[in-house]
């Protein structure tokens, strides 16, 4: 195996142990990563998704089992993020637009790891329906076209508004990163998916990393210093997309 490999599974590995500690799918970061190995945008959106299904729906399952999902919070956003999903993977933009919207995108987890510390449950407010539905919608056209399952765009937006507490946060975001990945990936169908021929050691990678990292998030394992480093390495990767 060359040993270009060897290093983008091992960074694979660490990116989705991360993301799922916190109960994201890692889309965002498989981009990041794909973006810094000059991968084809054509391959990085499906190849993200498909990713982001193995690794959220094994994080959601650690912190529903911990007790932190809340359906009354999580269902108004799927309602209108999944139809927008799947209409945004259906639309095709240029490889050029398509680096420049998703390096601004990239800079929403870099400030969600780097400046969004622990929230506690102090404080809480009751959420809005309207205004739920109103950001899920949003948050679903743009998952779909970049290829990305919404949480490091929801997860922040939950923390910001007081709806939700950390381990919340991160059991809604989990699942709604499942279901915009799912949908995202139907659009895309309709107009052709290409995959890299090393996309079953890519699953395979991306899945025992989500297994450690949402284990150890869910006992509250302590990685803010893995976190600071995750954020740094996205900041990069954005100002490849943006600048390069």
């Amino acid at each position: 195996m060359a040993h270009t490999t060897i290093l983008f599974l091992s960074i694979l590995f660490i990116v989705a142990s991360l993301y799922a500690s916190v109960g994201h799918g890692g889309a965002s970061g498989y981009l990041a990563l794909m973006a810094l190995f000059s991968i084809a945008p054509a391959i990085m959106r499906p190849t993200a998704l498909l990713l982001n299904l193995f690794v959220s729906s094994v994080s959601f399952m650690q912190f529903y089992r911990g007790g932190y999902f809340k359906w009354k919070i999580f269902w108004p956003f799927a309602a209108a993020s999944i139809p927008l999903s799947f209409i945004g993977g259906l639309i095709t933009i240029q490889s050029s637009i398509y680096k420049n919207i998703l390096g601004v995108l990239l800079l929403v987890p870099v400030v969600r790891f780097l400046f969004f510390k622990n929230t506690g449950a102090k404080g809480l407010k009751e959420p809005d329906i309207t205004l739920s539905l109103i950001i899920g919608a949003v948050i679903g056209f743009l998952s779909g076209m970049i290829g990305i399952g919404g949480g490091i765009i929801l997860s922040p937006v939950l923390l910001l508004l007081k709806w939700t507490d950390q381990k919340q946060t991160a059991a809604i975001s989990a699942l709604f990163i499942f279901v915009n990945s799912v949908a995202g990936l139907f659009g895309q169908l309709t107009t052709g998916i290409h995959f890299s021929v090393n996309m079953v050691l890519y699953v395979a990678v991306a899945f025992a990393g989500g297994l450690l990292g949402a284990y150890l998030g869910a006992l509250r394992f302590p990685q803010a210093i893995l976190k600071n480093v995750l954020g740094c390495v996205l900041a990069v990767a954005a100002y490849k997309l943006l600048f390069s």
